[in-house]
């Protein structure tokens, strides 16, 4: 039937309308403050605790400009992604957006990639979590785990204990709900942004510009390639787009979280590395599994201080695990309702409202990998599948201002095509300075995923296999008539804002 190849369109009204169904519908509980803070929840975390020395061993001083250069790279993606999330406030995040715009093959292939860019985060995350509790332990108590608990086996150990442990706390706080999840998230963000501002100060009380020349030993070179691993510093504003579904009004506060939360975490950043520049030469810092904590131990000789930033660290990356986790739940709860995985995976539990089964069976398995994986490998793939979905989402922007131009958005990208141009330029930038390796692991997984999605996502697709009287079974190729969708249960879905701000 038109409309069901591998290229079908859904269309944004039956995707809206999907949210109320029975057995699959998610609380909306979270509010704009919440969200926000789940966007400075999963950027700040592994990045600028642990990822910082790696990028100052590549650029020297210029560290700092790579922060900049991965911020813009990261700000014009931003402005897409804030348009299609509040345009289409629905679980799956550029999954969801290329599914209404690029069709059912593209979204497959983005969901399959996010998959792999959240499920391999969150090992990272969990990895950098290990190490830098052991950096708190010795730093506060003269103490540290052995490598046999807390180390992959190609760096030395049998498995990573710690990194297990986060992983699976965090299951099991996600499948309790969102509301207790995101308030939990909040305590740690005002925790970690407090300890970032005691770094600063302490390290702008010891400030010397020693460690300022050479300011950039590899040139133009050494900055990009920097800003190339650095990026991994930045994912995570795409999160908050996959709390679209939980949003209270997430036309207005999806924007104002994505765009708020990546300002607020790169004026920490920026002053941050200055700080830590100015206390600690890049070569002290990349010696190190938590540079800022050996920062302040080697390079200011407070070592007092670097036992409280350790703690902090420890903190700050546990609310990374929680949002980057949670947000890869609901790209796969997404990706199970439309039927190209398992759909009995995204039923709701009932008494939690959260899909318990889904992220507990996600959760033994992101343990596996952060148990056994070290944290170089994994870093390079996650950037390279996150640079990837920066590309979609902003062609999916320009696709769907010219296919479907009468569309509520309550947030428009300014300056469209040019600055959805710009992203995808970035983007692509970023990606050619990652190694050859990285590009075939990524080649290899997308390769799998084709195979999964021939033959089972394309024959259990709900566009497939929905009777003909289902929105889904209509291309999108023509605009949505106006009123409020039914859901199939017979409930109202959510309204979408006009665009001159009514309800529709």
């Amino acid at each position: 039937m038109a409309g069901r190849g591998i290229f079908a369109v859904r269309d944004v009204r039956s995707l809206i309308s999907e949210t109320s169904e029975e057995g699959t519908q998610l609380k909306r509980a979270v509010g704009a403050t919440q969200l926000t803070a789940m966007g400075v929840g999963a950027i700040i975390g592994t990045g600028i605790f642990v990822v910082i020395g790696k990028g100052s061993s590549l650029a020297g001083p210029a560290v700092i400009l790579s922060f900049v250069l991965a911020a813009v790279a990261c700000a014009f993606s931003a402005l897409s992604y804030a348009e299609l999330a509040s345009s289409i406030p629905v679980s799956g995040s550029a999954y969801t957006y290329a599914y209404a715009t690029l069709g059912e093959l593209v979204a497959w292939i983005i969901g399959w990639d996010l998959i792999l860019e959240y499920g391999v985060s969150v090992a990272a995350i969990a990895v950098g979590w290990g190490g830098n509790l052991n950096a708190f332990l010795d730093a506060a108590f003269g103490y540290s785990l052995p490598d046999a608990i807390s180390a992959a086996p190609e760096d030395g150990g049998v498995f990573n204990l710690p990194a297990v442990f986060i992983v699976l706390a965090i299951t099991f706080l996600l499948v309790r709900g969102v509301t207790e999840s995101v308030r939990v998230n909040l305590i740690m963000v005002v925790i970690k942004l407090a300890v970032l501002v005691f770094f600063i100060a302490v390290a702008f009380v010891n400030f010397s510009t020693d460690n300022f020349t050479p300011f950039a030993p590899e040139g133009v070179d050494g900055v990009t390639a920097a800003a190339a691993i650095i990026f991994f510093a930045y994912i995570g504003f795409d999160a908050v787009s996959t709390g679209s579904e939980e949003a209270r009004n997430p036309a207005k506060d999806l924007p104002l979280a994505i765009l708020g939360s990546l300002v607020i975490c790169t004026v920490f950043y920026v002053l941050t590395v200055v700080g830590a520049i100015g206390i600690a030469s890049p070569a002290q810092m990349s010696e190190s599994d938590a540079p800022l904590a050996a920062a302040l131990d080697q390079g200011a000789g407070l070592t007092w201080a670097a036992a409280i930033l350790a703690l902090g660290a420890v903190v700050a990356i546990t609310s990374v695990v929680l949002v980057i986790f949670y947000g890869q739940t609901r790209i796969f709860f997404a990706m199970c309702r439309d039927g190209l995985l398992p759909r009995r995976l995204a039923t709701v539990n009932q008494r939690y409202g959260t899909p318990a089964r889904l992220t507990i069976g996600l959760g033994v398995l992101i343990a596996i990998l952060a148990a056994l994986v070290p944290l170089g490998t994994i870093v390079e793939l996650v950037n390279i599948g996150t640079l990837f979905a920066f590309v979609l989402v902003n062609i999916g922007v320009i696709v769907l201002r010219r296919t479907r131009p009468d569309m509520p958005r309550p947030y428009r990208v300014p300056w469209s095509p040019v600055l959805p141009l710009i992203g995808v330029a970035f983007a692509v930038y970023l990606m050619t300075d990652l190694p050859w390796d990285t590009w075939l692991r990524f080649v290899a997984w997308l390769a799998v995923g084709l195979v999964i999605y021939f033959a089972y996502g394309h024959r259990h697709s709900r566009l497939r296999t929905a009777p003909a009287t289902d929105p889904d079974a209509v291309p999108s190729t023509s605009p949505a008539s106006p009123g409020s969708p039914a859901s199939p249960s017979g409930t109202a879905a959510p309204s979408v804002p006009d665009d001159d701000g009514t309800r529709s």
